[in-house]
């Protein structure tokens, strides 16, 4: 019973919690300015982050040991200085994107600037990675999460043609702006395989005690977990395309971004939206800030977890408080929190050879997953990861300069 009540709180939860400031700006974007045309990235970005999650999850489950752990223990940690260093700097982007995200969403529901929230979110997250277990930072905040399925429900009530969506299921070149199309899909893809996606997963996955027995929950979480996350994705892509493409409007802050909700809602589209973005990038910057804990705790050895009493792991818990107090800095110089999310994610790609790489070793050494190792089609999809990721870090800046 207690492995069905798990795989059901797992699923749900991953709806809530898959959409944040990352997802949200460039489903927006890719829908005001292309339409349905970028669905195909979307569906590839997520089918590609639910396989890494379930091996991540299986990694695990059999060795009992996060990916960073793993990688430390297989590679040593001189292998692990530069994915470290430049995860972390991601992270750290990201974080101050996703709270300038949650500051945004009080500004649409207050109209006080974003940068007076900046700090009282950041003390708001401080006290949940504080006082909070993984159990409840992970299904409590997925489960308030849920509130972003009024996406699902504007797409549904804007009725698009079902044609024209099955048909951008099959990539297509635009007519048009070729840079940006080329920038968007990427960003697409960083948004969705997030690096720090992966060894959260592998820690919560240990911090639930997850065993080798369950690794059907864990396949069928990652599957169904993330293919609904990616239909929130598509509903603020189709719910853009729908609302603000036609009136040539591309957003250029989450407030733009708010009004594809506004024909399906009415008076409660600007609530709603606020309330999508706010949560889920709250959520995501708890996630973030526990993820960058995991990651110099695995690293350097120390003791780690959100469900010890902190005066037990008192290093993991002083590096996820210096992380977060770093995204607070950057979160308060005033960075627009759009325009910082569309360059965070798009950096992501490039750090992504340095961890797809390792895991596919792991993946196929029976010392981590015993039988359980990769077939054809997992090591495939690493390799192709590591080569896409390859090309991508080679082309993604001239992509943003030519994609402006």
């Amino acid at each position: 019973m207690g492995a069905i009540v798990d795989l059901l709180l797992g699923i749900v939860t991953s709806i809530g919690g898959f959409v944040e400031a990352g997802s949200i700006s460039t489903a927006a974007q890719a829908g005001a300015q292309f339409g349905f045309q970028l669905l195909w990235a979307i569906a590839a970005a997520t089918a590609m982050l639910a396989m890494l999650i379930e091996m991540s999850g299986r990694l695990a489950a059999v060795s009992q040991r996060s990916i960073a752990a793993a990688v430390r223990e297989r590679f040593g940690v001189k292998f692990q200085i530069v994915p470290l260093t430049g995860e972390l700097i991601i992270d750290v982007l990201l974080m101050a994107a996703e709270i300038g995200g949650a500051a945004t969403a009080l500004t649409l529901l207050t109209g006080v600037h974003w940068q007076w929230f900046v700090i009282p979110i950041g003390a708001a997250v401080w006290a949940v990675l504080w006082w909070c277990g993984f159990g409840a930072i992970e299904y409590g905040l997925g489960l308030l999460g849920l509130v972003t399925l009024s996406f699902v429900v504007s797409a549904w009530r804007l009725q698009p043609s079902t044609a024209s969506m099955a048909a951008s299921f099959i990539p297509t070149m635009p007519t048009h702006h070729h840079a940006q199309y080329g920038f968007l899909a990427v960003s697409i893809l960083g948004a969705t395989v997030s690096p720090y996606l992966l060894n959260f997963y592998s820690s919560g996955s240990i911090e639930e005690e997850m065993t080798e027995k369950e690794l059907w929950v864990n396949r069928t979480t990652s599957y169904l977990g993330m293919c609904f996350g990616g239909v929130v994705s598509m509903g603020v892509l189709v719910s853009s395309a729908m609302v603000l493409a036609p009136k040539h409007i591309v957003p250029d802050s989450f407030e733009q971004a708010s009004l594809m909700l506004v024909p399906a809602f009415h008076r409660w589209a600007v609530p709603l939206f606020a309330a999508s973005l706010g949560i889920g990038c709250f959520g995501a910057a708890v996630e973030l800030a526990l993820n960058a804990g995991y990651l110099f705790a695995q690293v350097f050895g120390w003791s780690w977890g959100a469900n010890r009493p902190r005066r037990d792991a008192v290093r993991f818990s002083t590096a996820f408080v210096l992380v977060l107090c770093a995204a607070l800095v950057v979160a308060s110089i005033g960075f627009d929190p759009l325009r910082l999310t569309l360059l965070s994610v798009a950096f992501t790609v490039v750090i992504m050879p340095f961890v797809v790489l390792p895991f596919l070793v792991l993946m196929n050494d029976p010392t981590y997953v015993k039988q359980h190792v990769s077939g054809p089609i997992g090591n495939g999809l690493l390799a192709a990861l590591t080569l896409l990721g390859g090309l991508l870090a080679l082309v993604v800046i001239p992509l943003e300069i030519l994609g402006g």
